[in-house]
């Protein structure tokens, strides 16, 4: 689970890099930034329903604040 999640940042992070690329690149005279930053938002919630899930099926469970 950990290495799931782990990718699932890494493609965060990659697609908020390449709408930065593209923000600079293009000047604004392309939707390609707006595709990268869509991608990076459905990513984050993909994410954050796998969370969900695994909870719910047990693959993880709350530590609690020690």
């Amino acid at each position: 689970m950990k290495i799931i999640v782990a990718i699932a940042f890494l493609l965060i992070l990659g697609s908020l890099g390449s709408a930065l690329f593209f923000l600079m690149k293009d000047k604004g005279k392309s939707n390609r930034t707006v595709k990268a930053l869509a991608m990076r938002v459905g990513f984050s919630i993909a994410l954050f329903i796998l969370i969900l899930l695994a909870y719910r099926l047990g693959y993880i469970q709350p530590t609690g604040i020690r």
